[in-house]
Protein backbone atom coordinates (compact mmCIF):
# COMPACT_ATOMS: atom_id res chain seq x y z
CA UNK A 1 0.00 0.00 0.00
CA UNK A 2 3.01 2.56 1.24
CA UNK A 3 5.18 2.03 -2.22
CA UNK A 4 0.98 2.41 -4.66
CA UNK A 5 1.16 5.61 -2.58
CA UNK A 6 4.42 6.80 -2.82
CA UNK A 7 4.33 5.74 -7.10
CA UNK A 8 0.85 8.26 -7.59
CA UNK A 9 2.27 10.86 -5.43
CA UNK A 10 5.65 11.15 -7.79
CA UNK A 11 3.01 10.57 -10.62
CA UNK A 12 1.25 13.49 -9.68
CA UNK A 13 4.66 15.66 -8.68
CA UNK A 14 6.20 14.50 -12.04
CA UNK A 15 2.63 16.22 -14.05
CA UNK A 16 2.67 18.91 -12.15
CA UNK A 17 6.03 20.19 -12.91
CA UNK A 18 4.83 21.71 -16.30
CA UNK A 19 2.23 23.93 -14.22
CA UNK A 20 4.89 24.91 -11.06
CA UNK A 21 7.30 25.29 -13.41
CA UNK A 22 6.53 26.45 -16.75
CA UNK A 23 8.99 26.83 -19.87
CA UNK A 24 9.82 30.10 -20.94
CA UNK A 25 7.02 31.43 -24.00
CA UNK A 26 8.47 31.58 -27.19
CA UNK A 27 7.74 34.61 -29.50
CA UNK A 28 8.56 35.37 -32.68
CA UNK A 29 11.90 37.32 -33.24
CA UNK A 30 12.13 36.72 -37.01
CA UNK A 31 9.25 37.39 -39.52
CA UNK A 32 10.16 35.84 -43.65
CA UNK A 33 8.06 38.25 -45.49
CA UNK A 34 7.08 36.89 -48.36
CA UNK A 35 5.79 39.15 -51.96
CA UNK A 36 5.27 37.09 -54.62
CA UNK A 37 9.32 35.38 -55.59
CA UNK A 38 10.92 37.73 -53.01
CA UNK A 39 11.02 36.56 -49.92
CA UNK A 40 13.33 38.10 -47.01
CA UNK A 41 14.01 37.56 -43.22
CA UNK A 42 12.83 41.12 -40.85
CA UNK A 43 13.94 41.22 -37.02
CA UNK A 44 10.54 41.65 -35.45
CA UNK A 45 12.37 44.65 -33.68
CA UNK A 46 12.53 45.98 -37.10
CA UNK A 47 8.72 45.81 -37.32
CA UNK A 48 8.51 47.44 -34.05
CA UNK A 49 10.55 50.32 -34.90
CA UNK A 50 8.58 50.85 -38.15
CA UNK A 51 5.49 51.02 -35.82
CA UNK A 52 7.01 52.98 -33.33
CA UNK A 53 8.65 55.85 -35.72
CA UNK A 54 6.84 55.61 -39.40
CA UNK A 55 10.60 55.23 -40.51
CA UNK A 56 11.73 51.58 -42.18
CA UNK A 57 15.31 50.32 -40.64
CA UNK A 58 17.67 49.71 -43.93
CA UNK A 59 16.73 46.48 -44.37
CA UNK A 60 12.99 46.38 -43.69
CA UNK A 61 13.10 49.51 -46.15
CA UNK A 62 14.96 47.94 -48.69
CA UNK A 63 11.78 45.19 -48.57
CA UNK A 64 9.51 47.72 -48.65
CA UNK A 65 11.21 49.22 -51.74
CA UNK A 66 11.06 46.07 -53.98
CA UNK A 67 7.47 45.62 -53.05
CA UNK A 68 6.57 48.80 -53.83
CA UNK A 69 5.23 49.46 -50.32
CA UNK A 70 4.86 53.05 -48.61
CA UNK A 71 6.21 52.69 -44.73
CA UNK A 72 3.67 54.68 -43.59
CA UNK A 73 0.81 52.85 -45.28
CA UNK A 74 2.73 49.39 -43.32
CA UNK A 75 2.87 51.26 -40.15
CA UNK A 76 -0.73 51.88 -40.20
CA UNK A 77 -1.37 48.05 -40.94
CA UNK A 78 0.66 46.96 -38.66
CA UNK A 79 -0.59 49.26 -35.79
CA UNK A 80 -4.33 49.99 -35.45
CA UNK A 81 -5.59 48.76 -33.03
CA UNK A 82 -8.80 46.70 -32.00
CA UNK A 83 -10.51 46.58 -28.09
CA UNK A 84 -11.60 43.62 -27.30
CA UNK A 85 -11.65 41.37 -24.29
CA UNK A 86 -9.28 38.98 -24.07
CA UNK A 87 -11.43 36.29 -22.53
CA UNK A 88 -14.05 36.66 -25.12
CA UNK A 89 -11.93 36.73 -27.61
CA UNK A 90 -10.48 33.11 -26.52
CA UNK A 91 -14.21 32.11 -26.27
CA UNK A 92 -14.87 33.50 -29.88
CA UNK A 93 -11.67 31.88 -31.14
CA UNK A 94 -12.90 28.54 -29.90
CA UNK A 95 -16.13 27.84 -31.54
CA UNK A 96 -16.27 27.30 -35.62
CA UNK A 97 -17.16 31.18 -36.84
CA UNK A 98 -13.61 31.56 -34.82
CA UNK A 99 -11.90 28.49 -36.58
CA UNK A 100 -13.00 30.33 -39.92
CA UNK A 101 -11.41 33.30 -39.05
CA UNK A 102 -8.40 31.56 -37.70
CA UNK A 103 -7.73 30.15 -40.78
CA UNK A 104 -8.18 33.09 -42.87
CA UNK A 105 -5.40 34.88 -40.73
CA UNK A 106 -3.44 31.52 -41.02
CA UNK A 107 -3.70 32.04 -45.12
CA UNK A 108 -1.27 35.34 -44.18
CA UNK A 109 0.51 34.51 -41.06
CA UNK A 110 1.89 31.10 -40.59
CA UNK A 111 3.90 29.14 -38.58
CA UNK A 112 7.34 28.32 -40.23
CA UNK A 113 6.01 24.15 -40.92
CA UNK A 114 2.92 25.69 -42.18
CA UNK A 115 1.08 23.38 -39.55
CA UNK A 116 -0.86 24.04 -36.03
CA UNK A 117 -1.83 27.38 -37.44
CA UNK A 118 -5.08 27.29 -35.70
CA UNK A 119 -3.24 26.93 -32.09
CA UNK A 120 -0.44 29.34 -32.87
CA UNK A 121 -2.49 31.84 -33.99
CA UNK A 122 -5.38 31.72 -31.01
CA UNK A 123 -2.32 32.17 -28.55
CA UNK A 124 -0.71 34.89 -30.20
CA UNK A 125 -4.34 36.78 -30.40
CA UNK A 126 -4.93 36.62 -26.83
CA UNK A 127 -1.60 37.02 -25.53
CA UNK A 128 -1.55 40.31 -27.51
CA UNK A 129 -5.15 41.35 -26.12
CA UNK A 130 -4.41 40.38 -22.56
CA UNK A 131 -1.75 42.90 -22.05
CA UNK A 132 -4.16 45.81 -22.38
CA UNK A 133 -7.41 44.93 -24.29
CA UNK A 134 -6.56 45.90 -27.46
CA UNK A 135 -5.47 43.72 -30.54
CA UNK A 136 -2.90 44.89 -33.37
CA UNK A 137 -1.53 42.85 -35.81
CA UNK A 138 2.07 44.09 -35.16
CA UNK A 139 1.62 42.65 -31.45
CA UNK A 140 -0.27 39.62 -33.03
CA UNK A 141 3.42 38.89 -34.84
CA UNK A 142 5.26 39.25 -31.86
CA UNK A 143 3.24 37.39 -29.38
CA UNK A 144 3.65 34.40 -31.80
CA UNK A 145 4.45 31.45 -30.18
CA UNK A 146 7.33 30.37 -32.34
CA UNK A 147 10.70 31.70 -33.18
CA UNK A 148 9.85 32.67 -36.79
CA UNK A 149 6.34 33.70 -38.52
CA UNK A 150 6.14 33.70 -41.95
CA UNK A 151 3.68 36.43 -43.63
CA UNK A 152 2.66 36.81 -47.02
CA UNK A 153 3.06 40.76 -47.67
CA UNK A 154 0.15 41.28 -50.13
CA UNK A 155 -2.33 39.47 -48.09
CA UNK A 156 -1.32 41.86 -44.84
CA UNK A 157 -4.34 44.31 -45.02
CA UNK A 158 -6.36 40.96 -44.97
CA UNK A 159 -4.82 39.42 -42.18
CA UNK A 160 -5.78 42.86 -40.38
CA UNK A 161 -9.23 42.78 -41.90
CA UNK A 162 -9.49 39.40 -40.11
CA UNK A 163 -8.24 40.32 -36.79
CA UNK A 164 -10.42 43.34 -36.96
CA UNK A 165 -13.89 41.29 -37.56
CA UNK A 166 -12.73 39.08 -34.84
CA UNK A 167 -12.23 41.66 -32.37
CA UNK A 168 -15.89 43.25 -33.09
CA UNK A 169 -17.48 40.02 -32.55
CA UNK A 170 -15.25 39.44 -29.26
CA UNK A 171 -16.76 43.34 -28.96
CA UNK A 172 -20.62 42.63 -29.36
CA UNK A 173 -20.12 40.03 -27.47
CA UNK A 174 -19.14 41.05 -24.26
CA UNK A 175 -21.75 44.02 -24.97
CA UNK A 176 -23.99 41.68 -24.99
CA UNK A 177 -23.25 39.59 -22.19
CA UNK A 178 -22.91 43.37 -20.41
CA UNK A 179 -26.36 44.12 -20.83
CA UNK A 180 -27.66 40.62 -19.35
CA UNK A 181 -25.43 40.61 -16.37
Amino acid sequence: MKIQEIQRSLVALILSLPILFPAPAKAAEQVVLRYGPIEGRISVADLEALGATGEAPPGLATYLRQANQEPASVQRVLTREVEVNHVTLDQVLNNPIGEIALDQIGDVIQTPAGGANRQALRAALVLAASDDGKLSLLETIRKYPTSEVYVDGPKLLSAYQAISRVGKQARKITDVLEILF
